[in-house]
């Protein structure tokens, strides 16, 4: 069984294995420092970590970091990165679980959008849609534009200008979209 707890800085080492060990050769190091240097974030809404545990071995993170759009203070929006799930631990619900706690964490706290950019196949199944995502455009260019998606926590009250979003420092590589 698993437990989901919030991230700890002692957490770091782990976090950085299951990300090395989760993602491909040409990913798995900007990601695995990606989750690392999000733990040391400094930021207003808090920028915040989920890890699971299987009898006690940290196997899988998902990291929530807010984003903004300049002069609308009223409006608030996360994007979820990374996650990751060791292999040995994969297709067993971890995932799953962590963006469920993350989501559920997040509407209580009234965050009106939850932004990913993956694989719309997998983050679809919880609900994220290029469709909600469309009236924001990504801080940087994407590589793969279909994988720019969000879900919907708290009515947004978003007109139908298309909206700039702005990251926190650790998403600020363009390397990493």
């Amino acid at each position: 069984m698993h437990q989901i707890r919030e991230a700890k800085s002692l957490d770091r080492e782990d976090i950085r294995k299951v990300h090395l060990s989760a993602f491909p050769e040409e990913e798995r190091e900007p990601v695995a420092a990606l989750a690392v240097d999000l733990l040391d974030e400094t930021t207003t809404p808090e920028t915040f970590a989920l890890v699971a545990e299987v009898d006690g071995e940290l196997v899988g993170h998902i990291g929530f970091s807010p984003c903004t759009i300049e002069g609308d203070g009223n409006w608030s929006g996360y994007i979820l990165a990374p996650l990751g799930v060791k292999p040995g631990f994969q297709q067993q619900g971890i995932g799953k679980v962590l963006i469920e706690t993350g989501k559920a964490l997040l509407s209580q706290r009234g965050v009106n959008l939850l932004f990913v950019y993956g694989d719309p196949a997998y983050y679809g199944r919880f609900g994220f849609e290029a469709d909600t995502a469309s009236a924001y455009l990504p801080p940087y260019e994407l590589q793969y534009p279909f994988g720019w998606q969000a879900i919907m926590l708290n009515d947004d009250g978003a007109g139908e200008a298309r909206r700039k979003l702005s990251c926190v420092a650790s998403l600020r590589d363009p390397d990493l979209w």
